[in-house]
């Protein structure tokens, strides 16, 4: 069974930077597209960006241009940096692996971010 960890969470000003890490165990981070999604209070679960397992990435308008995802295969890990953040990124993040070929959708714990004004 994989597991996901995220680290990376806390609170910074607005305007400023954090990156979140999501270290994978097992044997599929080479297969799965990752993904972090966040989760702000009252509200559902969103995606925030993606990149598969060939590098292809994906955001969220609310996020391009802000933040950038990247995946290390040697280490298993996949990284969200954060600039320019705004109060309303303040959420929940969790990592995501996935792959609809081998049947693959694994969360982690979430870690929280929250950016005062």
């Amino acid at each position: 069974q994989a597991q996901l960890v995220e680290s990376g969470g806390g609170l910074v000003q607005a305007g400023g930077s954090l990156r979140l890490s999501c270290a994978a165990s097992g044997s599929i981070f080479s297969i799965a597209t990752m993904g972090w999604y966040r989760q702000a209070p009252g509200k559902q679960r969103e995606l925030v960006a993606v990149v598969t397992s060939g590098g292809s990435t994906n955001y969220a308008d609310s996020v391009k241009g802000r933040f950038t995802i990247s995946r290390d295969n040697a280490k298993n890990t996949v990284y969200l940096q954060m600039n320019s953040l705004k109060p309303e990124d303040t959420a929940v993040y969790y990592c995501n692996a996935g792959s609809v070929l081998f049947n693959i959708n694994h969360w982690g714990k979430g870690t929280l971010v929250t950016v005062s004004s």
